[in-house]
Formats: structure tokens, C-alpha cells, sequence
């Protein structure tokens, strides 16, 4: 029982022993840490040094440096005064500059002000050159055309005659020749709405050359108007306010573009097709009036016209 007794002390004094020299090596390391806080206190230094005026820069330094510059952290002192030339291009980006970005922020604002107003120069100088350019040939036929777009009328021909001008006068009864013909679709039948076929007289005639009253003042419309009553004959036509006209869109159940894109009724007097509706025509004593159904704009008639005035 002795020798337990002593052995028990021997290892109670071991443990003691072991603790004390393990303790004594555990203590030495507060040391070392207290050695390397100095190192680590350098980032409470960066705190307090922003109190300064150039806080706001000194902020947004640090918040771009960390996340650009995370490995460089262990030398936070020495960064921190190399960045601080920096501090103008954080300012710039901020809202709230300091008087150093105001100023290179209006050097660097000027060039866009200067180009700014050099496209809005540039710009206003095409506006304006356009304009006279597209001026000429817009003023050319408002000089030639009258304000119902009528092409001038060839020296010895009648000018046209506004019908609300006009006042009729019935005591006065005067003779002209009527005629109406389609019989250019007998030559373009491949091109005629084969519905139509059975209202195409067979010569193409829809009213035979003869001689009609008119009463002075009256138009080539009002005469063809009256005759195609008479006779119980189709007609169909619509008021043009823009050319001061009516037009003819179809006789005899015959309209316009029957016989293609180009195909229509146009009218002539005394041989010629004028630039002007039937309602501006005024009718003269013994002038002969034919109505006639082209397939193609006129020059199967002889009534061709590059703006296709002859038209009616």
C-alpha cells in the first residue's frame, strides 16, 4: 500500500510538473500576440483617420481598394497614402465632389457640351440647306398648275371654267355631238373582267354619234349626265373637290380598271383630251364630244398624258 501511495504522489507530481512547464510555454504566446497587435491595430489607425476633411474620399478609396486589392491588406498603412491621388476619380463618379472633381469634372464635361452643339449645329445646317433644295421644284408647279392641279392649257384651247361660277342660261338652246365608246376592249378582250362580257356591245358602241341640246353654261358632264338619264344608259361618277370635278368611274356598267390597271373613261373635244375634269369644260356651240374607254392610259386613244390629266 506504500509503494502505491508513493507511486500515486510520483505521477501527481509529474502532472504538475508537465502542467507547469506547459503553462509556462502557453504564456509566452499572450506575448507574441501582444508582439502583433501593433500590426494589427494599423486598421483601427484607418478608422479615426477619415475624420478629417477628405473623409468622403478616403471612404470610397477604401471601398474600392478592398475588394480590388483584398492581398495587399497586410500593408494597409502604405496604401493608404499612394491612394490617396486617386481620390479625384472616386469623387468624379460620387454626387457630392469636392472642389478638386468640380474642376477636372467640368474640363472633362466640356468636350461632350462641345459635341453636343456641334451636331445640333451640323444637324440645323442640313435642315436648313434642305429645304431650299426641295423648295424649287416644289414652287415649279404651283406657277404652272393652278390651284386645282390643271396642267396650262395649250394656246387656242378653251381654259377650263369653274361649273359654281357658271350660270345657265336656258333660254338659249345650242346643239354639240355626243358620242360613247368602248370598243378598244375588242381589241384587249385577253385583259377584260370576262364578267363584263355580256354588257360589251358586240361593236363596242354604248351610244351612237349624234347630235344633242345643251343650254349655254352647260359642261360636257351636265350633257353627258342628262343623256345617259335619257336614255336609260349606266353611269356612275364621283365629285373630285381636289381637282373641282366629277369623274367617270364607270358607263354601261363598264368602270375603270376592267381592262386592266391602266384602263379607263376619258373624253375629247373637237379631237383634243383635255388636262382638266368634264365639269370645268364649258361646251361651245357645234364642238363635238366623245367619250372613249382606253385599255391603256390613253395611248390607244391618242390621248396619252405622263400625269394622266386627260383622264375625266
Amino acid at each position: 500500500m506504500n509503494k502505491k501511495k508513493w507511486l500515486s504522489a510520483l505521477l501527481i507530481i509529474g502532472v504538475l510538473a508537465i502542467a507547469y512547464f506547459w503553462g509556462g510555454n502557453y504564456a509566452k504566446s499572450p506575448e507574441t500576440a501582444i508582439a502583433t497587435t501593433p500590426i494589427t491595430k494599423v486598421e483601427p489607425i484607418l478608422s479615426p483617420s477619415p475624420g478629417s476633411d477628405t473623409m468622403p474620399a478616403l471612404s470610397g478609396q477604401q471601398s474600392v481598394t478592398t475588394e480590388k486589392n483584398e492581398p495587399a491588406t497586410p500593408d494597409q498603412s502604405q496604401p493608404a497614402s499612394e491612394e490617396k491621388p486617386s481620390t479625384s476619380e472616386t469623387d468624379i463618379g460620387n454626387d457630392d465632389q469636392t472642389t478638386k472633381p468640380s474642376e477636372e469634372s467640368k474640363s472633362s464635361t466640356t468636350p461632350l457640351a462641345t459635341v453636343k452643339s456641334s451636331a445640333g449645329e451640323t444637324g440645323a445646317g442640313n435642315g436648313a440647306e434642305t429645304p431650299p433644295s426641295t423648295k424649287p421644284p416644289a414652287a415649279l408647279p404651283e406657277e404652272t398648275k393652278d390651284k386645282y392641279q390643271t396642267d396650262p392649257v395649250p394656246s387656242g384651247k378653251p381654259k377650263p371654267v369653274e361649273w359654281q361660277d357658271v350660270e345657265i342660261d336656258k333660254n338659249k338652246s345650242l346643239t354639240v355631238t355626243l358620242s360613247v365608246s368602248a370598243a378598244t376592249i375588242l381589241n384587249n378582250l385577253d385583259s377584260f373582267n370576262e364578267d363584263k362580257l355580256e354588257v360589251l356591245p358586240k361593236d363596242g358602241i354604248i351610244y351612237k354619234t349624234q347630235k344633242v341640246a345643251f343650254y349655254e353654261g352647260e359642261s360636257v358632264f351636265d350633257v353627258l349626265l342628262r343623256e345617259m338619264k335619257k336614255n336609260k344608259i349606266h353611269m356612275e361618277f364621283e365629285m373630285t373637290p381636289i381637282y373641282n370635278s366629277n369623274y367617270i368611274e364607270g358607263i354601261h356598267n363598264i368602270y375603270e380598271f376592267d381592262c386592266g390597271e391602266l384602263s379607263g373613261w376619258m373624253y375629247k373635244v373637237n379631237g383634243w383630251f383635255p388636262s382638266y375634269g368634264a365639269s370645268r369644260y364649258a361646251l361651245q356651240d357645234g364642238d363635238v364630244v366623245e367619250w372613249v374607254y382606253t385599255c391603256d392610259l390613253g395611248r390607244d386613244v391618242g390621248g396619252y398624258n405622263e400625269d394622266a390629266g386627260d383622264k375625266s
